[in-house]
């Protein structure tokens, strides 16, 4: 988050680390047949059946998993002077 206006600047790396359970050929087939997320970071939709894919995940800010994490992205527009919400 960058302000020329303030002269604000602040950056954050994310990590989400995803673990998937082991998975058999036929269910990675289906999976991929009926959800077609080749469009997707990772090529899974974490938001829909791809979540059946995964062991564990952790993060402290989950919604990074599925683009910009949010949690952190609000609390650094706060602190640059932005009104949430």
């Amino acid at each position: 988050v960058r302000s020329a206006a303030t002269g604000f600047s602040e950056t954050h790396v994310d990590r989400t680390r995803v673990v998937f359970r082991s998975l058999e050929d036929a269910e990675i087939e289906r999976y991929l047949q009926q959800e077609r997320p080749y469009d997707c970071a990772g090529a899974f939709k974490a938001e829909s059946l791809g979540i059946s894919l995964f062991r564990s995940i952790q993060s402290e800010d989950p919604t990074g998993l599925v683009g910009l994490p949010l949690i952190r992205t609000a609390a650094m527009l706060r602190r640059a002077g932005f009104t949430l919400p």
